[in-house]
């Protein structure tokens, strides 16, 4: 998924942009980046073009210049709807980036909201829907026992509705796009949904019986506020499962080069302890494509720690040797 690029209404720096993109693609990055520089030398204003020209001289190996314009990309544009904050971090210009801007995230999924369904299941095999709903049927309930109250952040277009839809009798639907949120209405799988920006709500709900994440925590990055409100919102006995990406190096999180975030297993169980919950299940599976490339994902499935609780609440027995006589 790449961001959209609009003509810059002049047509001088237009048709030297569609030159260099010509010559882009032919391999010759250099010349194509030069050329790019005189396109935004026209428009000075255009947001795309000079994403296209940092594009460009890093795909050249000029990563100074790259950086320079993917700076300039902010200056014009502080809400970042094109990530320019993201692929500073890869070129190791920004250090220590915990999450993509909002805006950018709303943008993209905006953008693709038309063709997401086919892009992602029929282009990229995407199966974390159909993953998460084995690994949620799997788990130890009362035979035929379904969910009173789900909900679904990040649910898209509802891909991971339309599994949950006859298992729950209220199911609810948050998701950062309007445009994906217009989707999955119209598919009518959901009994309410809303707009809402992870990074930003102060609360998921009350008493869920199950909330689930499907391909949503490689767009928020760092987890350590997203994971208490769902522990606050899950229900005594309610269920959490979700996805990430896998990262098997020695970090908490890696932003890959697909500008999506990677997550280890040892943080998620250290963030879920630390919110009162413990994995139930842990999967590894390949969940989409991305290049004709398989990518690893973690398929989990977790519920509160009722044996943490139970220690933390235990009423400690007397020593029998030091206590006095009844």
């Amino acid at each position: 998924m790449k961001p959209l690029f609009l003509p810059s209404g002049d047509p001088i720096a237009d048709r030297r942009a569609d030159y260099a993109e010509m010559l882009s693609a032919s391999g010759d990055h250099a010349a194509a980046a030069d050329l790019m520089a005189q396109a935004v030398e026209c428009a000075p204003e255009w947001l795309g073009g000079q994403y296209r020209l940092g594009e460009m001289h890093e795909a050249a190996g000029n990563r100074e210049a790259a950086a320079d314009a993917f700076r300039h990309c902010l200056r014009l544009d502080p809400k970042d709807r094109l990530g320019a904050t993201l692929r500073l971090e890869l070129l190791g210009i920004s250090i220590g980036i915990e999450a993509p801007p909002s805006a950018f995230v709303e943008a993209l999924f905006d953008q693709y909201a038309e063709d997401f369904d086919k892009s992602l299941v029929e282009r990229l095999d995407y199966r974390v829907p159909e993953l998460l709903a084995e690994a949620i049927a799997s788990l130890p309930r009362e035979a035929g026992a379904g969910f009173a109250h789900a909900l679904d952040i990040g649910c898209g277009t509802g891909l991971m509705g339309e599994r949950l839809r006859h298992h729950v009798s209220f199911l609810e639907g948050m998701d950062i796009s309007g445009e994906m949120l217009k989707k999955a209405e119209e598919k009518g799988f959901y009994d309410r949904l809303a707009q809402s920006d992870l990074n930003l709500v102060e609360r998921l709900g009350a008493s869920v019986d199950l909330v689930v994440a499907a391909d949503v925590f490689m767009y928020l990055g760092a987890l350590d506020r997203v994971m208490p409100l769902v522990a606050d919102a899950l229900s005594a006995d309610g269920v959490f499962a979700f996805s990430v990406e896998e990262h098997t190096g020695e970090e908490d999180f890696f932003l890959r080069p697909s500008r999506r975030f990677a997550h280890s297993r040892p943080y998620l169980e250290r963030l879920l302890a630390r919110n009162g919950l413990v994995l139930v299940d842990c999967r590894r599976e390949v969940i989409r494509t991305d290049r004709a490339e398989p990518v690893t994902g973690l398929i989990c499935t977790a519920r509160r720690d009722v044996m943490g609780d139970a220690a933390a609440l235990a009423i400690p027995l007397p020593d029998t040797e030091s206590a006095p006589a009844l």
